[in-house]
């Protein structure tokens, strides 16, 4: 079962000639031998590196290391062998394990992380390098050899342009904000400036005359030159002139009173003054 597992998992020419999704993904899973030793190199490189970038941003330049490293290091074999420099047997090659992974991790561990996850970083790489030899036959253009280094290649060119994008989005920041602080200001300052100078409250520069109804005049803050009462409110100064004006009007009723009273005395005592005439004249 394993070893069938295996072998369709395998990132050979074959299978990427054939079915090379099922492969490029089985293939990052599955070892043909040290079943306890990958867990701690894996542990020393993705934790360090998850730190770093994160488990989306991890994964996918993991991903991306250990695709393309399948890639390379395979497309090389197949020219080779279709190029007669290699034999036919070649194309179905054993091609397992996450060491693309682990490379790939180290790489981002060793770029962006902690001292600590870069030391654990180099210590993972030194037993990868001098343990496991993943590098040998380089100059032969040995499938591992070319698919590790093609792998750390891909995972420093994912890593940098990752860090360069959160960089200037950090100095971007600032600056916007501050921007938006300064825009504001200046549209601020223009309302005031293009402002009429009767404008009460509008922010469009409209003039008196196209805010207030019927072209009244703009009310202004009591106390400010040109400040006018509403027309039914005169303020302290008309109630007095409506105290004022209520005073002469009840004085002049007081006298057209008095007057009329002076005026009926008056006729009283004539009409008294006739009757006694009379009644000298008629005994």
């Amino acid at each position: 079962m394993a070893a069938r597992l295996i072998a369709w998992g395998s990132t050979n020419v074959a299978n990427l000639e054939h079915e090379p999704v099922g492969p490029l993904v089985v293939s990052g899973f599955v070892s043909p031998g040290y079943l306890l030793t990958w867990p701690v190199l894996i542990a020393l490189a993705v934790f360090g590196a998850n730190r770093a970038l994160g488990n989306v941003r991890t994964a996918l330049v993991c991903l991306a290391g250990h695709v393309v490293g399948s890639l390379v290091s395979e497309g090389i074999v197949a020219y080779r062998v279709d190029a007669g420099q290699l034999p036919a047997a070649d194309r179905y090659l054993t091609d397992v394990g996450p060491s693309y992974v682990v490379v790939s991790a180290i790489v981002i561990a060793v770029l962006c992380g902690t001292w600590l996850a870069r030391a654990l970083a180099v210590v993972d790489f030194a037993l990868l390098v001098f343990g496991g030899d993943i590098f040998g036959g380089l100059s032969q253009l040995n499938v591992a050899a070319v698919g590790h280094l093609t792998a750390m290649l891909t995972a420093t060119a994912a890593t940098v342009l990752i860090m360069a994008h959160r960089n200037r989005n950090r100095g971007q920041g600032p600056n916007r904000d501050q921007g938006l602080n300064r825009g504001g200001n200046q549209r601020s300052a223009g309302h005031l400036a293009d402002g009429h100078a009767d404008q009460v409250g509008d922010r469009d520069g409209e003039g008196p005359q196209d805010q207030l109804p019927d072209g009244a005049p703009p009310e202004r803050p009591v106390g400010q030159p040109g400040h006018h009462a509403p027309s039914g409110d005169g303020g302290d100064g008309a109630e007095a002139e409506r105290n004022g004006q209520h005073i002469q009007a009840g004085q002049v009723r007081d006298e057209r009173d008095d007057r009329a009273d002076r005026e009926r005395g008056q006729r009283g005592a004539r009409r008294h003054r006739w009757r006694g005439q009379l009644a000298g004249i008629h005994p």
